[in-house]
Protein backbone atom coordinates (compact mmCIF):
# COMPACT_ATOMS: atom_id res chain seq x y z
CA UNK A 1 0.00 0.00 0.00
CA UNK A 2 1.52 3.39 -0.57
CA UNK A 3 2.08 5.36 2.22
CA UNK A 4 0.59 9.09 2.28
CA UNK A 5 2.55 12.30 2.72
CA UNK A 6 1.48 13.79 5.88
CA UNK A 7 2.18 17.41 7.49
CA UNK A 8 2.07 18.54 10.96
CA UNK A 9 0.81 22.43 12.01
CA UNK A 10 1.63 21.87 16.02
CA UNK A 11 4.16 23.08 18.08
CA UNK A 12 7.50 21.67 18.84
CA UNK A 13 9.64 21.39 22.37
CA UNK A 14 13.32 21.82 22.52
CA UNK A 15 13.12 19.73 25.79
CA UNK A 16 10.27 16.76 26.02
CA UNK A 17 8.16 14.06 24.27
CA UNK A 18 5.01 15.71 23.21
CA UNK A 19 3.40 17.10 20.10
CA UNK A 20 5.49 17.50 16.92
CA UNK A 21 8.76 15.64 19.08
CA UNK A 22 6.50 12.78 19.51
CA UNK A 23 3.97 12.29 16.60
CA UNK A 24 6.99 12.74 13.67
CA UNK A 25 8.47 9.02 15.25
CA UNK A 26 5.45 7.75 15.33
CA UNK A 27 3.78 8.26 11.84
CA UNK A 28 7.66 7.68 10.48
CA UNK A 29 7.33 4.27 12.03
CA UNK A 30 3.86 3.79 10.84
CA UNK A 31 5.31 4.30 7.23
CA UNK A 32 4.14 8.01 6.44
CA UNK A 33 6.64 10.41 4.99
CA UNK A 34 5.85 13.03 7.64
CA UNK A 35 6.72 16.84 7.41
CA UNK A 36 6.43 19.60 10.15
CA UNK A 37 5.45 23.19 10.54
CA UNK A 38 5.84 24.32 13.71
CA UNK A 39 3.36 26.62 15.37
CA UNK A 40 5.13 27.47 18.39
CA UNK A 41 8.88 26.86 19.93
CA UNK A 42 8.72 25.82 23.21
CA UNK A 43 11.44 25.31 25.40
CA UNK A 44 10.41 22.96 27.14
CA UNK A 45 6.37 20.65 28.55
CA UNK A 46 4.55 23.40 30.44
CA UNK A 47 4.54 20.24 33.60
CA UNK A 48 7.84 21.97 34.32
CA UNK A 49 6.31 25.46 35.04
CA UNK A 50 8.86 27.54 33.28
CA UNK A 51 9.30 27.90 29.93
CA UNK A 52 10.25 30.18 26.86
CA UNK A 53 8.31 30.68 23.67
CA UNK A 54 8.67 31.59 20.35
CA UNK A 55 5.61 32.11 18.27
CA UNK A 56 5.90 31.34 14.63
CA UNK A 57 3.39 33.00 12.59
CA UNK A 58 5.57 35.39 9.75
CA UNK A 59 7.27 32.09 9.33
CA UNK A 60 4.40 30.12 8.56
CA UNK A 61 2.92 32.77 6.17
CA UNK A 62 6.25 33.03 4.13
CA UNK A 63 6.35 28.82 4.73
CA UNK A 64 2.81 28.85 2.88
CA UNK A 65 3.80 30.93 0.29
CA UNK A 66 7.33 29.19 -0.34
CA UNK A 67 5.49 26.08 -1.11
CA UNK A 68 2.85 27.39 -3.20
CA UNK A 69 5.31 29.09 -5.28
CA UNK A 70 6.83 25.01 -5.34
CA UNK A 71 3.92 22.93 -5.89
CA UNK A 72 4.43 21.31 -2.51
CA UNK A 73 1.09 19.40 -1.48
CA UNK A 74 0.40 16.81 1.03
CA UNK A 75 -2.03 13.78 1.69
CA UNK A 76 -3.23 15.09 4.79
CA UNK A 77 -3.07 17.57 7.37
CA UNK A 78 -3.08 17.33 10.99
CA UNK A 79 -2.88 20.52 13.44
CA UNK A 80 -2.20 20.58 17.20
CA UNK A 81 -1.68 23.91 19.00
CA UNK A 82 -2.29 27.13 17.39
CA UNK A 83 -0.35 30.29 19.23
CA UNK A 84 -2.74 32.86 18.07
CA UNK A 85 -5.89 34.01 16.49
CA UNK A 86 -4.02 35.50 13.53
CA UNK A 87 -1.86 32.25 13.25
CA UNK A 88 -5.16 30.48 13.45
CA UNK A 89 -6.48 32.47 10.48
CA UNK A 90 -3.64 31.66 8.30
CA UNK A 91 -3.55 28.17 9.22
CA UNK A 92 -7.22 28.00 8.92
CA UNK A 93 -6.86 29.71 5.62
CA UNK A 94 -4.91 26.90 4.14
CA UNK A 95 -6.27 23.70 5.31
CA UNK A 96 -9.48 24.84 4.14
CA UNK A 97 -8.06 25.47 0.60
CA UNK A 98 -6.48 22.12 0.71
CA UNK A 99 -9.31 20.43 1.92
CA UNK A 100 -11.59 21.81 -0.86
CA UNK A 101 -9.00 20.24 -3.29
CA UNK A 102 -9.36 16.72 -1.15
CA UNK A 103 -6.94 16.35 1.79
CA UNK A 104 -8.59 15.57 4.72
CA UNK A 105 -8.01 17.90 8.05
CA UNK A 106 -7.58 16.72 11.42
CA UNK A 107 -7.51 19.24 14.18
CA UNK A 108 -6.46 18.95 17.45
CA UNK A 109 -7.54 21.67 19.46
CA UNK A 110 -5.01 21.44 22.27
CA UNK A 111 -5.90 23.71 25.03
CA UNK A 112 -6.39 22.41 28.33
CA UNK A 113 -7.70 19.35 30.42
CA UNK A 114 -9.25 18.43 33.83
CA UNK A 115 -11.71 21.74 33.36
CA UNK A 116 -8.82 24.18 32.74
CA UNK A 117 -6.80 25.43 30.09
CA UNK A 118 -3.35 24.54 30.18
CA UNK A 119 -0.33 26.64 31.50
CA UNK A 120 0.43 29.81 29.44
CA UNK A 121 -2.99 28.87 27.10
CA UNK A 122 -5.46 31.99 27.27
CA UNK A 123 -8.87 32.63 26.63
CA UNK A 124 -8.21 34.16 23.07
CA UNK A 125 -6.95 29.89 22.51
CA UNK A 126 -10.50 28.96 22.12
CA UNK A 127 -11.44 31.57 19.41
CA UNK A 128 -8.51 30.05 18.08
CA UNK A 129 -9.40 26.49 17.98
CA UNK A 130 -12.95 27.01 16.87
CA UNK A 131 -11.67 28.69 13.75
CA UNK A 132 -9.57 25.15 13.23
CA UNK A 133 -12.17 23.27 14.10
CA UNK A 134 -14.69 24.94 11.62
CA UNK A 135 -12.33 23.50 8.34
CA UNK A 136 -11.51 19.72 10.15
CA UNK A 137 -12.76 16.54 8.46
CA UNK A 138 -12.18 15.12 12.59
CA UNK A 139 -11.45 16.44 15.68
CA UNK A 140 -10.40 14.94 18.87
CA UNK A 141 -10.68 17.44 21.71
CA UNK A 142 -10.37 15.83 25.31
CA UNK A 143 -13.81 16.70 27.12
CA UNK A 144 -12.42 20.09 28.73
CA UNK A 145 -11.76 21.18 25.51
CA UNK A 146 -14.82 20.00 23.80
CA UNK A 147 -16.75 21.90 26.82
CA UNK A 148 -14.61 25.24 26.10
CA UNK A 149 -15.42 24.95 22.41
CA UNK A 150 -19.56 24.33 22.81
CA UNK A 151 -19.81 26.90 25.37
CA UNK A 152 -21.35 24.09 27.62
CA UNK A 153 -20.70 23.47 31.18
CA UNK A 154 -17.79 20.98 32.58
CA UNK A 155 -18.86 18.59 34.94
CA UNK A 156 -16.11 17.14 37.08
CA UNK A 157 -17.93 13.63 37.42
CA UNK A 158 -18.90 13.19 33.54
CA UNK A 159 -21.62 13.06 31.55
CA UNK A 160 -24.59 10.89 30.29
CA UNK A 161 -25.17 9.53 26.99
CA UNK A 162 -27.30 12.57 25.97
CA UNK A 163 -25.21 15.16 27.24
CA UNK A 164 -22.23 13.40 25.31
CA UNK A 165 -24.15 13.58 21.88
CA UNK A 166 -25.12 17.25 22.78
CA UNK A 167 -21.36 17.79 22.97
CA UNK A 168 -20.80 15.61 19.81
CA UNK A 169 -23.43 17.59 17.99
CA UNK A 170 -21.83 20.79 19.24
CA UNK A 171 -18.73 20.19 17.63
CA UNK A 172 -20.37 19.23 14.22
CA UNK A 173 -22.28 22.45 14.61
CA UNK A 174 -18.86 24.15 14.24
CA UNK A 175 -17.91 22.47 11.08
CA UNK A 176 -16.11 19.51 11.66
CA UNK A 177 -17.19 16.22 9.83
CA UNK A 178 -16.64 13.68 11.82
CA UNK A 179 -15.70 14.05 16.08
CA UNK A 180 -14.24 11.97 18.81
CA UNK A 181 -13.71 13.51 22.25
CA UNK A 182 -11.46 11.79 24.15
CA UNK A 183 -10.69 11.34 27.96
CA UNK A 184 -14.29 11.61 29.20
CA UNK A 185 -16.49 9.78 31.75
CA UNK A 186 -20.30 8.66 30.25
CA UNK A 187 -22.73 6.88 32.75
CA UNK A 188 -19.51 6.62 34.96
CA UNK A 189 -17.19 4.87 32.78
CA UNK A 190 -14.09 6.50 31.22
CA UNK A 191 -14.57 6.58 26.90
CA UNK A 192 -13.99 7.98 23.76
CA UNK A 193 -17.37 9.13 22.38
CA UNK A 194 -17.10 9.17 18.69
CA UNK A 195 -19.25 10.14 15.42
CA UNK A 196 -17.94 8.83 12.04
CA UNK A 197 -19.73 11.34 9.51
CA UNK A 198 -19.87 8.71 6.53
CA UNK A 199 -22.02 6.21 8.53
CA UNK A 200 -23.59 8.56 10.88
CA UNK A 201 -22.95 6.23 13.73
CA UNK A 202 -22.51 7.81 17.06
CA UNK A 203 -19.98 5.14 19.24
CA UNK A 204 -18.32 4.89 22.52
CA UNK A 205 -15.46 3.08 23.41
CA UNK A 206 -14.41 2.51 27.09
CA UNK A 207 -10.88 2.10 28.36
CA UNK A 208 -9.42 1.69 32.06
CA UNK A 209 -7.14 4.20 33.45
CA UNK A 210 -3.78 4.22 34.74
CA UNK A 211 -3.33 6.72 37.98
CA UNK A 212 -0.56 8.73 36.48
CA UNK A 213 0.38 11.60 34.13
CA UNK A 214 2.32 11.92 31.17
CA UNK A 215 1.96 14.65 28.94
CA UNK A 216 2.03 13.99 24.96
CA UNK A 217 -0.59 10.99 25.48
CA UNK A 218 -2.67 13.29 23.24
CA UNK A 219 -0.53 13.68 21.15
CA UNK A 220 0.91 9.75 20.68
CA UNK A 221 -3.42 8.90 20.33
CA UNK A 222 -3.34 11.44 17.56
CA UNK A 223 -0.57 10.04 15.98
CA UNK A 224 -1.58 6.49 15.74
CA UNK A 225 -4.95 7.41 14.90
CA UNK A 226 -4.21 9.39 11.49
CA UNK A 227 -1.78 6.89 10.77
CA UNK A 228 -3.95 3.95 10.84
CA UNK A 229 -6.86 6.21 9.19
CA UNK A 230 -4.47 7.10 6.19
CA UNK A 231 -4.01 3.26 6.11
CA UNK A 232 -7.84 3.10 5.09
CA UNK A 233 -8.93 1.55 8.51
CA UNK A 234 -12.23 2.63 9.65
CA UNK A 235 -12.63 5.41 11.87
CA UNK A 236 -13.80 3.41 14.82
CA UNK A 237 -11.20 0.61 14.45
CA UNK A 238 -8.65 3.21 14.07
CA UNK A 239 -9.78 5.02 17.68
CA UNK A 240 -9.34 1.28 18.98
CA UNK A 241 -6.19 0.65 18.07
CA UNK A 242 -4.68 4.33 19.36
CA UNK A 243 -6.33 4.28 22.87
CA UNK A 244 -4.99 0.58 23.00
CA UNK A 245 -1.78 1.86 21.30
CA UNK A 246 -1.29 4.90 24.46
CA UNK A 247 -2.27 2.52 27.15
CA UNK A 248 0.50 0.15 26.42
CA UNK A 249 2.84 2.96 26.66
CA UNK A 250 1.51 4.11 29.62
CA UNK A 251 1.80 1.33 31.33
CA UNK A 252 5.14 0.21 29.81
CA UNK A 253 6.65 3.41 31.52
CA UNK A 254 4.63 4.16 34.76
CA UNK A 255 7.47 3.82 36.99
CA UNK A 256 9.51 6.32 34.68
CA UNK A 257 11.35 8.76 37.21
CA UNK A 258 10.67 11.82 35.35
CA UNK A 259 7.05 11.97 33.92
CA UNK A 260 7.13 15.41 33.10
CA UNK A 261 9.13 15.00 29.86
CA UNK A 262 6.94 12.79 28.43
CA UNK A 263 7.11 9.02 27.02
CA UNK A 264 10.61 8.24 25.61
CA UNK A 265 8.58 6.68 22.47
CA UNK A 266 11.89 6.25 20.41
CA UNK A 267 12.58 3.58 23.17
CA UNK A 268 8.83 2.06 22.51
CA UNK A 269 7.96 2.39 19.26
CA UNK A 270 7.40 -1.80 19.02
CA UNK A 271 4.64 -0.57 21.15
CA UNK A 272 2.77 1.38 18.78
CA UNK A 273 1.95 -1.89 16.33
CA UNK A 274 3.12 -5.22 18.12
CA UNK A 275 2.06 -6.61 15.28
CA UNK A 276 2.96 -4.61 12.17
CA UNK A 277 0.41 -4.38 9.09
Amino acid sequence: MEKKQILLVCDMPGYGKVAAAVMLPILSYMGHPTYNLPTMLISNTFEYGRFEMLETTDYIQGAFAAWKDLGFSFDAIATGYVASERQARIVSAYCREQAAAGTPVFVDPVMGDEGALYNGVTDSAVRSMREMVSVAHLCYPNYTEACYLTGMPYAPGGVSAEGARRLIDGLRAIGSKSVLITSMRVDGQAVVAGYNHTDGEYFTLPFDEIPVHFPGTGDIFSAVLIGHLLDGMPLRRSTREAMDAVYRLIDHNRLNEDKNCGIPIEHDLQLIMPRRV
